[in-house]
């Protein structure tokens, strides 16, 4: 007999009169708000323009969920084109199933053209970024839990998910809740990267790599958990594979970047800090007295911003498929 479990909810939409909403979609959408949100908090605190995180974010956000969906299907095309399945399905996001490596590629692709167009550097925008793309990651796992998927082995440990649907070859049961465990793990990166970013002064990308590697580190021992369906090489999953590849190339950035490129920006956003843009003086550069104390400023700037935004964000979220 259970005496205690997680329990799974009855069904993963809710009908608002003639709107469906899905418990899935609404997990992505809330995090993508806390992503942005919090990275226009620190972007300003950085020296940026408000909004200027938004702007980027419509290029990145389609790219990303463009990317999940394809590195899902790709990598799970059977549950698409095999004999018995309808392949119109592959395109039915809202049921579930985005992949976190294609999502972050793509995204990227779309950041890059976003902040091309914007003049601003690609590595300052994600190191802005990084923390608030771990709490989304956070709120997205829950999206899981709504559709009964992505479960580890079974369990009878007090904080066992339990399984009642028997859908898609579902056994009913209670299993490890591999969605909580990593929903915990994210939380605990992005404040990782916020501390790290405040007491070393990140830049050039690296905070955006120190996610990307704590992320990969937490992914491969949750994903080792699980018991979906899944591609295998040489005994172990695909996903574990490519989040052993991307935790290295994560640590290499990061030690090179810090070797050939160290310190933080100065400037993220030339528009933002009239930098090319002479006064009606005619003087284009501040004297050597101005330029320490406007840096001394930026820095307490910087500090006091980033601070606001944790602690704002850790006043609010105490109530707080595949990927």
């Amino acid at each position: 007999m259970d005496l205690a479990f997680i329990p799974s909810p009855s069904r993963g939409v809710v009908e608002l009169g003639p709107i469906p909403l899905r418990g899935y979609a609404f997990c992505i959408i809330i995090g993508v708000f806390v992503a942005v949100w919090l990275g226009n908090k620190r972007w300003i605190a950085r020296g940026g323009r408000p909004g200027t995180v938004a702007d980027i974010s419509v290029w990145a956000v389609p790219f990303g969920l463009v990317g999940g969906r394809l590195y899902h299907v790709i990598t799970d095309y059977q549950l698409y084109f095999s004999e018995g399945r309808d392949w119109v399905d592959a395109f039915k996001i809202w049921e579930g199933g985005l992949g976190i490596w294609g999502a972050i590629a793509f995204g990227a692709v779309g950041a890059w053209i976003g902040c091309r167009r914007r003049g601003i550097p690609l590595p300052a925008w994600a190191d802005a970024l990084a923390p608030g793309i771990a709490f989304a990651q956070a709120i997205g796992r829950w999206g899981n839990w709504f559709n009964q998927e992505l479960y580890g082995k079974a369990t009878d440990l007090p904080w066992a998910l339990k399984i009642t649907s028997a859908e898609d070859g579902r056994v009913p049961g209670t299993y490890h809740p591999t969605f909580l465990y990593e929903s915990l793990w994210c939380i605990g990166v992005g404040f990782l990267v916020i501390w790290a970013d405040r007491r070393f002064k990140l830049g050039h990308g690296r905070a955006f790599a120190l996610y990307v590697a704590s992320y990969c580190a937490g992914r491969g021992w949750i994903e080792y958990m699980r018991v979906d369906d899944a591609h295998h090489v040489l005994g172990l999953r695909l996903n574990v594979w490519t989040a052993i590849a991307v935790f290295i190339l994560a640590v290499v950035y990061f030690v090179l970047s810090a070797k050939l490129r160290p310190g933080r920006e100065e400037v993220v956003e030339p528009a933002a800090s009239g930098e090319g843009e002479p006064s009606a003086s005619g003087e284009g550069e501040p004297s050597e007295g101005e330029g320490e104390l406007s840096l001394e400023k930026k820095d307490e700037a910087e500090t006091e911003g980033e601070a606001e935004a944790e602690a704002e964000f850790g006043s609010g979220s105490g109530s707080a498929k595949k990927g």
